[in-house]
């Protein structure tokens, strides 16, 4: 009787240290929003409107001064 007593205790302690003891853990999951600007709006044009931008200013300015010296005759 003895013996299975001692048995008996044994075969509960190694099952009660075996046991996994789960402890309270919180994951947390942080989500943070993020807002990108831009500097140049123009950034979203393709090279041939940036081109055509610059070619229109050129222009313009050909054109203006083509005014003026007609203006001064």
């Amino acid at each position: 009787m003895k013996k299975l007593f001692i048995a008996i205790a044994l075969v509960s302690l190694a099952f009660g240290s075996c046991r996994d003891q789960k402890t309270e853990t919180k994951e947390v999951e942080v989500i943070r929003e993020v807002r990108v600007e831009t500097e140049a709006p123009d950034d979203r044009e393709g090279i041939l409107e940036r081109t055509a931008k610059e070619v229109d200013k050129e222009v313009n300015q050909e054109i203006d001064k083509k005014i003026e010296d007609i203006g001064n005759d």
